[in-house]
């Protein structure tokens, strides 16, 4: 069981705003109210596919997201320059650490720099109590899963037990971004909170 108030006064120390929301609805329609009239950028992400805010948000909203019905060819450029991007973590600790691993870049790039507000996703199956739990999380959890839901030729694919720090050329795990602060290039950093399992 997390331990909200910890995790939420770490996040906010660090200089993140955080919503907390019981459930993936709640959090959804939270979303879909507070973004709106605006460009928004998505990372690829269970979490986001699973609530359904692609469909929701693109009703009042101009949406970039690679996985969407609508992917162009420059998706991805254009998601970079919007307004608002929304994405989920790998890991969160309750020290305040958001970490995320990724293969093109693309996702954790956005993170760090590029746009006006950032929001984070994070269901409760992601939080662990530090960085170096978190960590494990993020290597040995998530991204053998994320492995498997692309259907890699790589050992953590293979055996969904843990990361094997392959050398495979179809290996996701190419960059890892752990923030420890809000990033200054970044006007507003919210982590909304959902109480429930959401992604990997």
């Amino acid at each position: 069981m997390a331990d909200w108030k910890k995790l939420t006064e770490s996040l906010e120390k660090h200089g993140f705003e955080v919503k907390r929301f019981a459930t993936a609805q709640e959090a959804a329609a939270y979303l879909d109210r507070e973004v709106d009239g605006k460009t928004v950028g998505m990372g690829g992400s269970v979490t986001i596919q699973q609530m359904d805010l692609c469909r929701r948000l693109e009703a009042h909203n101009t949406v970039y997201w690679h996985w969407g019905e609508r992917k162009q060819p420059d998706t991805i450029e254009k998601a970079a320059r919007a307004e608002v991007y929304i994405t989920s973590v790998n890991g969160l600790a309750e020290t305040g650490e958001l970490i995320n691993i990724d293969g093109t870049g693309n996702r954790v790039a956005s993170t760090l720099y590029g746009h006006k507000r950032v929001i984070f996703v994070v269901g409760a199956n992601k939080i662990a109590p530090n960085y170096e739990k978190a960590l494990w999380h993020a290597r040995n959890v998530a991204a053998p899963k994320n492995a498997q839901r692309l259907g890699r030729k790589t050992p953590c694919a293979v055996k969904g037990d843990r990361c094997y720090d392959c050398s495979s050329p179809e290996r996701i795990c190419r960059g890892l971004v752990t923030l420890w602060r809000k990033p200054n290039g970044i006007e507003r950093a919210e982590v909304v909170l959902v109480e429930e399992e959401l992604g990997y």
